[in-house]
């Protein structure tokens, strides 16, 4: 269930924070105060795409968080807890700067766009005002009565199936369409291979070649200046450390005539155990260095054969293991396309998994495409279309297709004694926003979100058919929690909670504001739905009775 809702700089709204509670609940107001934005701002929590219009005039960023409950037993806490986010509760956070450019967390914790939108199926099943007119489209009627038979998750595993087929199929048709240029590729990948191979190549390896060779490359030049840091130390006619242990000695005996020489005794001492370990220093590294030209010419043919064969492959050397690695892959590709059996073989069990799958998912909607017949049929008798039948058309398709192995198509006889016709070819704007709504309402029930929003749905109906829906949704709302966007009065007074949206000027500037409607304040406003602008008595009592009071 939504708990909570913080909007930021979000289009109209400067700052709103909303909490939410169970049941069912609607949020009216004029046209154009802003009802949907609410709506808007939870969807970008949830994952939609979003750009810097987003933002309200003057702000730097949109932040937008929406806060969930979470049952120890539900999907949402197993989702979490697989994914590491903290399991007490669902917070979503998402923040859009003016550039455009957007972040996500959930619980504290970076989250991408795709965590937001497979967390979000599990929260929320939002079902916008044209969503009716989606339904035209067979792939949409596809897609809800997936959702309705809870087999989402099923179909996009038969389109992966079925991906996995036909790269096999193509693969054994190209085998055998182009065996001969296989087999050049092959036989050229293959010296390729052997060669790299031959190489022996490691990054580790190579930078101790690299490090060694330049050492023996400048070996001479390393030991010329050793010998003479040296002579002029300790090892020439003249060393300058005899002459300087000659002055401190005759400095040290003069401290006794004047302790002030006391200071530059002790730097001169100093300064001669340091020069006698660079003495021994150099005298360790002259004995360890090595003037090897059989060893320096070895390590100048493994660098050649290494820049060599990096230079053929159009890479730093540090990249020949990926490239052998690559080489490795397609070869493999090519011995398996050389193959045509087990090519045969591979495609039959692609074909078999994915017609397993495919099966599977027949047998699920199957079972819902019964089931939601019967039950939009028996809603459009409630929805002034008395006589009108409903059915899923399933068309089996002998090859299948990567959304299964049949056609889902929507029919329906609005009235009685018609035929059963294609949706698209039959419903009229009014009768498509009934059906729509009864489809919508009916395949929320599967849904697994606790949380079932709807957005002005209700367009195109009214009178005794609106009384209807309301009812409908307030059913909804004893087992979830439903909120609903609308503009009839007759749905808004089923409602067990209402918000009223409108906009106001500020400073100049339009913001959206949201007010908790109290008993007395409901009446208002359904008498303002009813009425209009002109609020008369009879309407308040119009009102009164819409609400039961």
């Amino acid at each position: 269930m939504l708990l909570r809702l913080s909007i930021r700089d979000f289009v109209i709204v400067d700052r709103l924070e909303l909490e939410f509670s169970a049941g069912f609940g609607a949020l009216t107001g004029e046209t154009g105060a802003g009802k949907s934005i609410l709506v808007d701002a939870l969807s970008l929590a949830l994952g939609e795409r979003a750009d810097a219009s987003i933002v309200r005039s003057g702000a730097e960023k949109a932040d937008i968080t929406a806060e969930f409950d979470v049952a120890a037993d539900s999907e949402l806490f197993a989702w979490l807890a697989a994914h590491d986010f903290e399991t007490d509760t669902c917070m979503l956070r998402r923040v859009v700067d003016a550039a455009g450019k957007s972040r996500a967390w959930i619980n504290g914790t970076a989250a991408t766009l795709g965590q937001l939108r497979e967390v979000a199926e599990l929260l929320c099943d939002i079902h916008g005002q044209h969503a009716h007119h989606s339904l035209l489209r067979v792939e949409a009627q596809r897609q809800l009565l997936d959702a309705h038979a809870g087999a989402s998750q099923l179909a996009r595993e038969v389109a992966s199936r079925y991906s996995a087929w036909k790269k096999a199929r193509e693969a054994l048709t190209a085998a055998q369409q182009d065996v001969e240029a296989a087999q050049r590729e092959k036989e050229i990948l293959d010296w390729q291979v052997k060669e790299l191979t031959a190489l022996s190549f490691d990054v580790q390896s190579w930078r101790e070649t690299e490090a060694e060779q330049k050492r023996l490359a400048h070996a001479a030049s390393l030991l010329e200046a050793t010998e003479a840091a040296l002579a002029v130390l300790d090892e020439g006619e003249a060393p300058a450390l005899a002459a300087l242990q000659q002055a401190s000695g005759r400095l040290a005996e003069l401290t006794a005539v004047d302790a002030q020489l006391a200071d530059a005794v002790q730097l001169f001492e100093s300064a001669l155990i340091q020069l006698n370990e660079a003495a021994l220093a150099l005298r360790r590294y002259r004995e360890r260095l090595d003037l090897d030209p059989e060893r320096l010419a070895e390590l100048d043919a493994r660098i050649e054969a290494v820049m060599q064969l990096a230079r053929k492959h159009r890479v730093p050397p540090e990249e020949l293991p990926e490239v052998l690695a690559r080489l490795e892959a397609r070869l493999s590709e090519l011995e398996l396309a050389a193959d045509p059996t087990r090519l045969a073989e591979r495609e039959r069990e692609a074909q078999a998994a994915y017609r397993e799958a495919a099966g599977r998912l027949s047998a699920a909607r199957q079972r819902a495409a019964q089931a939601l017949g019967e039950a939009v049929t028996a809603a459009m008798q409630e929805l002034a279309m008395a006589g009108g039948r409903f059915e899923v058309a399933l068309t089996p398709l002998a090859e299948g297709a990567s959304y299964g192995l049949e056609n889902v198509e929507f029919l329906v006889a609005a009235n009685a004694g018609q035929p059963l016709r294609p949706l698209a070819k039959v419903a009229s704007g009014g009768e498509l926003s009934r059906i729509g709504l009864a489809l919508q309402v009916i395949a929320s029930q599967a849904h697994p979100a606790g949380t079932l929003i709807f957005d002005e749905v209700d367009v195109g109906i009214g009178g005794r058919v609106a009384e209807i829906v309301g009812q409908r949704l307030k059913e909804l709302g004893a087992h979830r929690q439903v909120l609903c966007v609308t503009h009839l009065p007759q749905v808004a007074a089923r409602a067990d909670w209402q918000w009223s949206i409108a906009k106001e000027t500020v400073a100049g500037e339009t913001r959206s504001r949201v007010t908790l409607l109290n008993a007395a304040a409901r009446i208002e406003e359904i008498a303002r739905m009813l009425g209009g602008v002109s609020i008369t008595e009879t309407t308040r009592q119009h009102a009164r009775e819409l609400l039961g009071l």
